[in-house]
């Protein structure tokens, strides 16, 4: 359950360090993919679902602050401590940490190919003469600097990597839509269905609303964000928290809404599932940008990745009763970077990727299992507002993880069919 000796971990953060970190684990290379989804969606139901999703995250991350210290004299400092209260011992346990394992994983995944497309990005921009490369090479070069930062003891904190990081994000959201109004509307530009038969345009929608998931999924930190800000009766914790939060969502707004609009108005129905990919001019500007990009997902894959680490090596060392040696060390943690790599060289769609993974383990943990939790712990009246805006967040959430996935998967299967894997 719950730690209650504040002693354990520091609790000296002010507001200010909730709304930095919230940005952070929120605004990443998702929002590259905004103007493609909103290529599938239309403007109004594109429009409509960004609002939809912001508000509906907005107070489900109220709701985890809430719950932070739902029981007097404890704080729930992680996501499966809060599950395990809501749902028993054993059955939290299996609820939230597969999901948290998921999302974390997904993520480097995604950013393995995120940054493979920005280094191949940079190559075509700067050498225009070369023979082009394949994107598995780009995979590979990622790889390789991911093989030697898991083994970094300064990783073991990964305050300056996220500090880095936050700044990437929000410089190259900046970049894209600044240079996406430069471009302007393109001539012969089309803001109709991008498909030319009924089943692609509903796959479509299906498969953008996993896009849009995927760029909400910063609430599976909550709550160690919040372990870290001192709570007293006359100020608790949530009332920092929350004044960081909205801070927060206001940034995640002023990157999100621009990009995914002047993305969209610029090139329509043909913009790439990576707008910087549509993007060549202003040329230094989208340079800096694809470098913002491969910046970020190398420090960001590590701060996804450690958890991972920790939670293989100690599953070994307790359970299976391996020495903790650093031949242990060295063989979990490029185990793991092999296998997101072999995932993305097969799979290097980053559009396909980003719904799947938004759609089917994102959502969950964003959109409605913290109502599930709510309505456990609080059980709010039948047909209250609380139980409404609750179980309108659960049907919205269950009904991106079951229609997502099945968008996503025929997305990759089409991209699929000229692409060579492991060529």
């Amino acid at each position: 359950m719950a730690e209650t000796n504040d002693n354990i971990k520091p609790r000296n953060a002010k507001w200010c360090y909730s709304a930095f970190h919230n940005v952070t684990a929120m605004v990443g290379a998702a929002v590259l993919g905004f103007p493609y989804a909103m290529s599938q969606l239309g403007w109004g139901l594109g429009i409509t679902i960004l609002i939809l999703s912001w508000i509906c995250t907005l107070y489900t991350a109220w709701q985890m602050i809430e719950m932070h210290e739902s029981v007097p004299g404890k704080r729930f400092d992680k996501y499966h401590e809060l599950g395990q209260h809501a749902f028993g011992e054993k059955l939290g346990l299996w609820i939230v940490v597969p999901q948290q394992l998921m999302v974390e994983v997904g993520i480097d995944i995604v950013y393995m190919v995120t940054g493979a497309k920005s280094l191949k990005k940079l190559h075509e921009i700067l050498c225009d003469d070369c023979k082009p490369i394949k994107t598995t090479y780009f995979i590979l070069m990622f790889a390789f600097v991911q093989y030697f930062l898991s083994h970094l003891p300064s990783f073991n904190s990964v305050a300056s990597v996220s500090f880095t990081a936050a700044i990437m994000s929000l410089s190259y959201s900046t970049i894209a839509w600044i240079a996406s109004i430069h471009k302007g509307a393109q001539p012969g530009v089309q803001y109709g269905s991008r498909y030319s038969s009924k089943a692609g345009n509903v796959f479509g929608i299906f498969n953008a609303l996993g896009d849009i998931a995927f760029g909400y999924a910063g609430h599976i930190v909550i709550l160690e964000i919040q372990a870290t800000i001192p709570s007293t009766p006359e100020k608790p914790s949530k009332v920092s928290m929350w004044r960081g939060m909205i801070i927060a969502y206001l940034v995640v707004a002023l990157c999100y809404f621009p990009v995914t609009i002047f993305g969209y108005r610029a090139f329509g129905n043909s913009v790439d599932d990576n707008i910087l990919l549509s993007l060549e001019k202003p040329r230094l500007l989208i340079v800096a940008a694809n470098i913002f990009v491969l910046v970020h997902v190398v420090g960001s894959y590590q701060v996804y990745a450690i958890p991972v680490f920790d939670m293989m090596e100690s599953f070994l060392v307790k359970r299976m009763n391996f020495k903790p040696t650093r031949f242990l060390r060295f063989v979990t943690r490029n185990s793991y970077v092999s296998i997101t790599m072999f995932l993305a060289i097969a799979f290097p769609f980053f559009g396909g990727l980003l719904s799947f993974f938004g759609g089917l383990f994102f959502a969950p943990t964003t959109y409605f299992l913290p109502c599930v939790m709510w309505i456990f712990i609080y059980k709010p009246k039948m047909f209250s507002l609380s139980w409404c805006a609750n179980w309108f967040c659960i049907v919205f959430g269950v009904t991106l993880v079951v229609l997502t996935p099945i968008g996503a998967l025929r997305q990759v299967i089409l991209q699929a069919k000229d692409h060579k894997f492991y060529s």
